[in-house]
Formats: C-alpha cells, structure tokens, sequence
C-alpha cells in the first residue's frame, strides 16, 4: 500500500475507510477519511485492505533549497510574494501527539488552496516555521527585512501568514518598521486545513485581494463572521484577537475595519481613508529595543511583583480605567522613571482612553513621569515602545502621540 490508495483499516473492532496519507512518524497510519477529518491509527494490531490503488495524488510536502520558491509567471497578473511564519494556517496534524504542528511552505500553501490560482503571481518565501507564541523580536527582524526584500524585487503586494494568537504583535511590529508603497497583509487561520471548517482558504484568498487593491497599509484580514462571506480589513495597530476559537476572532478596536473582501464577488472596499498605493517609498526601520515588558495591574498586586522591572529600558502598564494603579505602587514607578526607564500607561478597557488627569491616582502618576499612552492598546504600545526606543530621539513624548494610527486623537463613537 501507498500514500493515496483507498485503504480499509481494522484494529481493536474500530474499522475506518479513506484515502492513506503521508504519515509524521513509522508507527501510525494516517487515513482521510470522507468526511474530511483525518485519523491517526497504530500501526500495531491494524488490518489493512487496499480497496483501490492511486486515488489521490500525494506529493511531496517538504520544502527543499533556500526557503524561497516561485510559481508559474504571467505577464498580465500582479505580483504577490507569500511569506510564511508558520502557524495554524500553514500546519498539519502530528498524528504521534495529537497536535497541530507548523510545517508547510508558501508553496505548500499554493497546493493546498488552488483558488489561490489564477489571481497573481506568486514568489514564496520562508522566514519562520514556528508557531505564534514563539515568536520574538528578533523573527520580527527577519520577517521586516524579508518584506522590504520582497517589495525591492517588485511584489505589488505582501502576504503574510502568521499564527493568529500572535498575529496583532507583528502586524503592529511591521507598521512601525515599515513604510511601504504596497499592501502588507497579514492572514492565518483558527481551524487546520484538515477539519471541515477550516477557515484557511476563504482568509487565504481574501488576502491575496487585498494584497492586489490599493491601500498600502499594514492590514490584518480574517473572518468578518462565521460565515464564508466576507473577510474583514483590520488595520495593524487598532487589531486584536477577541476569542479563542471563533472564525471572526478579530476586531478594530475603537472603530470599524478598514475595509472588506467580499469573498463570492472578490470585491474589495474601504471605510475609511488609507495611504494610497505607490505614495511613500520603501524604508525599513528594523532596529528594536527588546528590553520592554508590559505589566498588568491588578487589584492586591505585590509591589515585589514589579522588582524585574528594574533598569528596563520601558515599561507598558496597562492600568484599570482611566489608567490607574494602587497608590502605593506609584514610588515604585517614580524610582523606573527616575533610573532612565520610558514607563507608559494604557488601560485594560476595550474602549476609550487613558486620562490621569481626572483623579489624584493619575496626577500622581503623571507627576512620577508616567506618559498617557492614549487609547493605543496595550499590546500595540509594548511594540510600539521597543521600537521608540530604538528609532527616535524622544521615545517618551513619542507615546504620548499618533504614529502609525495606533493612537487616535479623540475617542468618538464610530459609525
């Protein structure tokens, strides 16, 4: 028997039928079955029929070479360049554990969605091979000047896929270390390409759209609802992931999203103003300070809690409210302010704005040296930090205003 015969498979009085796939490890069959989903079966003690030969065709998932790739040219399509982190949309099921495991190329992605087909040309392109929550600053580099690279050699357009827990940090990350003359868009997916619902093709297509319409920002582009209709534009500094699971995990906090991929008309539309394409030119501004954690208030918080934070280059709080923390906590910041430390605050509110000015708790603080961070949100201000840090002469005065739209300049209701 080979990978892609329509096998039955026996153990233990359970029977299962499908189509044999490549298998992660020599100890377990690995069956597709007709529903979709796939199972991992012991070899050991299994009874296997070959009930038809060559069914499906299997080819070889594992990248070779440097980790770039390009696909068939056409003169009269755009250029999209995919580059991929890992993550849920570029995974595949160990069947030893049990686990959703990163381990798909770009061009492993164009076999897995062929309605990518046809709409671009694509250039592939590895940068990381990780999940989300391993991602570190420095992959951030590497992702920044894997991008500008792709743009200098003529992509009219950036894909990136990304892990979806992770994926608000680096689209953040990106919007302050680029300025870009194309989209950036930044897409993943919260179900693997082997479970029914997956939502990796839908998201996969809208952001190669997206890639190809005009606004050159730094985009994320996910589920709208939890329907395959329309994926929502979220723009990189104002996105979060809101639930654990669902398809349409992400929101615009503080607005509505940029804009939308009708996913059946292939239409893309805009709400708001966005950077036109071509009107900046290429700059990458890669240098990061990592020394920068974000600290979370929390009601009866040890004040031994905050001793790690000593000669830290910045310090993110995100305080309750208005963006407060307990009054005896206050010296504690004064003596990070007073040893060089950049401290910002921003508050755990999903919407509105920081203002110490309202409460003696905030003119305290305010007093102490900590800077309002305004309503930019707490992640989004940690990266922001570690990039001030690094690339302007007054990183403190620059968290108290708007640099990629990640501050707004009041808090409005949005229509």
């Amino acid at each position: 028997m080979n990978a892609g015969d329509r096998v039955r498979v026996t153990r233990a009085d359970v029977t299962n039928e499908g189509v044999l796939m490549p298998s992660s490890t020599e100890d377990h069959l690995v069956v597709k079955l007709g529903g979709g989903y796939n199972v991992g079966i012991a070899r050991e003690g299994a009874d296997v029929d070959v009930l038809e030969t060559d069914v499906y065709d299997i080819e070889d998932a594992q990248s070779e070479g440097d980790g770039t790739s390009e696909i068939e040219f056409d003169d009269d399509l755009p250029t999209v360049s995919l580059i991929s982190t890992g993550g849920t949309i570029a995974s595949t099921v160990d069947y030893r554990t049990g686990a959703v495991t990163a381990q798909f190329d770009a061009e492993d992605v164009l076999r897995a969605v062929p309605d990518l087909a046809g709409r671009a040309n694509y250039r592939g392109r590895v940068v990381a091979n990780i999940l989300s929550e391993n991602m570190t600053t420095d992959v951030w580099v590497d992702l920044a000047e894997a991008i500008a690279e792709e743009i200098e050699a003529g992509a009219d357009g950036v894909v990136v896929m990304h892990g979806t827990d992770t994926m608000q940090f680096s689209a953040s990350a990106m919007s302050f270390m680029l300025d870009t003359p194309v989209p950036i868009v930044f897409t993943g997916s919260q179900r693997s390409a082997d479970r029914p619902s997956s939502d990796n093709v839908m998201n996969a297509v809208c952001a190669v759209e997206a890639a190809k319409a005009d606004a050159a920002e730094v985009m994320v582009c996910m589920h709208a609802s939890e329907s395959d209709d329309v994926c929502a534009l979220h723009e990189g500094t104002r996105v979060r992931k809101s639930h654990t699971s669902r398809r349409d995990a992400f929101e615009t906090v503080g607005a509505k999203p940029l804009g939308e991929v009708d996913y059946e008309a292939e239409e893309v539309t805009f709400r708001r103003d966005y950077a036109p394409r071509g009107e900046a030119d290429l700059a990458l501004h890669a240098d990061l300070e990592a020394d920068v954690e974000l600290v979370k208030f929390t009601p009866g918080m040890d004040p031994a809690a905050l001793d790690y934070l000593d000669g830290k280059a910045g310090v993110v709080i995100e305080g309750t409210g208005l963006g407060h923390v307990h009054t005896d906590l206050i010296p504690r910041f004064e003596e990070l302010v007073d040893d060089g430390t950049v401290v910002a605050m921003t508050s755990q509110c999903l919407e509105g704005r920081v203002c110490d000015r309202v409460y003696d708790t905030g003119r305290d603080l305010l007093d102490a040296g900590v800077v309002e961070a305004g309503d930019t949100l707490p992640g989004t201000a940690k990266v922001k930090l570690l990039w001030a840090l690094a690339n302007v002469a007054d990183p403190t005065g620059a968290m108290g205003r708007n640099l990629e739209g990640e501050l707004t300049q009041r808090s409005v209701p949005w229509e």
